[in-house]
């Protein structure tokens, strides 16, 4: 039996990846629900679907094509460059991709930015994020960056009450908006909330407010008040909220989405039609994550891969130019496209 080879570079094609479900006290239904599919039954609900993650305790795996069974990982460390782009490949995966359905409210929390992990220590990592919501249930909202009027003392008074609503940026769920969450800003996802979310590949989230939560055996989950508080941008009263696209599209349509970020670049495209793109235009990897219909993902080389809702696929640096294939009749299909 002949051993196990890696392809050369010059072969990679768009990648697949098994997703890694991460079970949630505040988990719900949506992603059976809207996406149709089929996550592991338990005694806590799916919260999260980790689409893309270099993460030990949740490493995403090539689900088909002759990479399957190798890890994302894996592939870094011996694709390097060819697969991520840049002058030199970074140690882990530079980003990580989820799906949050949240049946409740998540946490009021914070995530740190560098200088807040220097100070606090202890293995922290900065986190900045976005979502962008696919799909939302009557009365979901968003709870995001500090109202203009807040302050400081008011903020930390109303920490263990439902009134701290009242310092924190309220908006209702919208299909289409996105919300860029910069590391510092305070924020809760609503119940009935299915969002893509795309993040700095890090794990540190820190706990301000529960909302009273317990849990199955009346254990409430840990707070982090010191660390979250050190790491509130107190004096940032930016609004996080992007509007989505209002009007039908005609035709192949493009809007950014993030494109003032250092981390990534994330771009809304509603397609009537074949989108020609190549990762060869930009310095890295592509993700295109399919929100709304259905669509093929194909390249010069021969590789076709269907992307269907919910989906994240990897366009490796070194695959150059592909195009994406609308199979969704007269109606536009939506993909969120990222790069670094």
């Amino acid at each position: 039996m002949e051993s196990w080879k890696w392809p050369d570079a010059e072969q990679l094609m768009p990648l697949e990846f098994s997703p890694v479900y991460q079970p949630r006290i505040w988990g719900g239904t949506m992603m059976h629900d809207v996406l149709g599919r089929q996550v592991p039954a338990g005694d806590t609900p799916i919260g999260e679907s980790w689409e893309l993650s270099d993460r030990p305790e949740a490493m995403s795996v090539v689900s088909g094509g002759p990479l399957a069974g190798r890890s994302l990982h894996e592939l870094l460390t011996h694709y390097g460059t060819a697969l991520t782009g840049g002058a030199t490949a970074p140690e882990r995966f530079p980003l990580l991709v989820k799906l949050i359905d949240a049946g409740e409210r998540l946490s009021l929390q914070v995530h740190p930015d560098e200088l807040a992990c220097r100070s606090i220590g202890g293995g922290a990592e900065p986190k900045t994020e976005m979502w962008y919501i696919i799909a939302a249930r009557r009365g979901g909202c968003i709870l995001a960056g500090l109202e203009p009027r807040a302050t400081l003392v008011q903020t930390k008074s109303l920490l263990n009450s439902p009134e701290v609503e009242q310092v924190l940026r309220k908006h209702p769920s919208v299909p289409g908006d996105a919300y860029f969450i910069p590391a510092g800003t305070l924020h809760a996802i609503g119940a009935g909330n299915l969002i893509l979310e795309i993040q700095q590949n890090s794990d540190t989230t820190y706990r301000l407010s529960d909302w009273g939560r317990v849990d199955a055996q009346g254990k409430s989950r840990e707070l982090h008040v010191e660390k979250g508080l050190v790491s509130v941008h107190f004096t940032d009263r930016s609004n996080p909220r992007i509007a989505g696209v209002s009007d039908q599209a005609e035709h192949n349509r493009k809007f950014p989405i993030v494109k003032e970020c250092r981390h990534f670049a994330v771009d809304d495209l509603r397609l009537t039609g074949v989108w020609h793109d190549s990762t060869a235009s930009g310095r890295s990897f592509h993700l295109l994550s399919m929100i709304d219909g259905h669509a093929r993902v194909e390249t010069d080389a021969g590789a076709k891969l269907l992307l269907v809702p919910g989906e994240t696929v990897l366009i490796p640096f070194l695959c150059g130019a592909y195009r994406i294939i609308p199979e969704n009749g007269s109606r536009p299909v939506t993909v969120v496209r990222t790069t670094l």
